[in-house]
């Protein structure tokens, strides 16, 4: 290690995905793996304690989302490099990982040369963002669009935000699954989803939180 070393944090709940790519980037003489992460929480306790100089950011993570880890992480150390590697590629993704302070978004599958050059150039201050996505942002931007607001509870999937918004409503599990069309089973596995991103204990507090959010009103 020398004092040219970047310190970095993996934060993946895939512990195979993790482990390799924390082994890649250790194997670079300029990288040190300082520590992995398997969940949101986990990742803004870990980053607070041990101050990486980058941290490689899943989106789809246990007890929080990689987005809101990403927002805490930047809003307690301004310094912390966040790069995101993820399967997302959809638009409010992107913008809602922006807007949380990322400085690069990368798509997993990218070759590991291209994850080690991103993780060193967030790190001295540069933003990385992958072709694909690259292009996604400049095709926005030329369509004289502004960056879109980062949706209510970006955490939650579009159709997690549909079933809380009935749910803050009143709706009954069995009143959501008719008006979307769905399964009561399906309801239930999109409540439990709800309860561990937003990190509630029950409906009520899901509903408090959906209602303060201007959902269900």
């Amino acid at each position: 290690m020398t004092d040219e070393t970047t310190r970095v944090l993996v934060v993946d709940d895939h512990p195979i995905v993790r482990e390799g790519l924390s082994g890649a980037l250790d194997a670079e003489a300029d990288l040190d793996v300082v520590g992995t992460c398997s969940d949101g929480q986990e990742a803004v306790d870990v980053a607070r304690d041990l101050q990486p100089d980058a941290v490689v950011m899943d989106l789809h993570l246990p007890t929080m989302s990689g987005i809101e880890a990403t927002r805490r992480v930047v809003a307690e150390s301004p310094h912390i490099a966040v790069l995101v590697l993820t399967m997302a590629d959809d638009e409010d993704s992107v913008f809602a990982a922006l807007r949380a302070g990322a400085r690069g978004y990368l798509l997993k599958g990218s070759s590991p040369e291209d994850i080690i050059g991103a993780v060193r150039a967030v790190a001295h201050g540069d933003a990385v963002f992958g072709p694909g996505i690259a292009e996604r942002i400049l095709s926005y931007f030329a369509s004289g669009n502004a960056m879109p607001r980062s949706p209510v509870l970006p955490e939650l999937t579009d159709r997690e935000r549909e079933v809380l918004h009935l749910m803050a409503g009143g709706a009954r599990n069995a009143d959501i699954a008719r008006e979307l069309v769905i399964s009561p089973k399906t309801v239930r596995n999109h409540n439990s989803n709800i309860f561990a991103k937003l990190q509630v204990a029950d409906r009520a507090d899901a509903i408090a939180r959906a209602r303060a959010a201007g959902l269900g009103v």
